[in-house]
């Protein structure tokens, strides 16, 4: 990683839907998601429209209830693989909303946002795994309080509003190839 808090060798698309971590308050939890645009629908770059503040809510009927949405995430991985980042690890990038985990609120204030393509009825591909797996390590070096425990669904984290990473998302899999 950079001095400047951005990865080295994959894509930087930075939006402006980030703030400044709180001081002192260490990042110590990776959250996953998934996301698709249109719903149950890859590629388009309608994420990246999202998480710009650029998405024409009349390009598709869905995009009319979320365009005016302040969003965004540091990584998407793409179900090819390849990495987007969209805000640099030292900011709080504003993907989790109202959260709490261990008692602890405003998930944003600690933690990594990771999204996925995908969505919660769609298995994930060979190549996310793959790239997830890798990412988590790195980050995982670079902040070592991130333990095993404190790699958390969305839905963990706000259980009442969010069902993603979802059901197809294969925890042990995942859990398995960080060991």
């Amino acid at each position: 990683m950079s001095s400047d808090h951005w990865m080295q060798g994959v894509r930087r698309v930075e939006s402006p839907n980030c703030s400044e971590r709180p001081v002192g308050r260490p990042v110590d939890m990776l959250v996953i998601h998934n996301i698709s645009l249109p719903p149950g629908e890859f590629g388009g770059g309608w994420i990246d429209h999202l998480f710009t503040n650029q998405l024409d809510a009349t390009a598709h009927s869905y995009f009319a209830g979320i365009a005016h949405l302040r969003v965004s995430a540091h990584i998407l991985i793409a179900r090819d693989g390849a990495i987007t980042q969209f805000v640099p690890f030292n900011r709080k990038a504003w993907h989790a909303g109202q959260s709490c985990f261990a008692g602890e609120e405003n998930c944003n204030d600690f933690s990594i946002g990771i999204e996925l393509e995908g969505c919660d009825d769609k298995p994930f591909t060979e190549e996310q795994y793959k790239a997830l797996s890798e990412l988590t390590e790195f980050l995982r070096g670079c902040y070592p309080a991130i333990s095993a425990d404190r790699i958390v669904g969305h839905s963990d984290i706000a259980p009442q509003r969010k069902t993603d990473p979802g059901p197809c998302f294969d925890w042990h899999r995942y859990r398995k190839a960080l060991i």
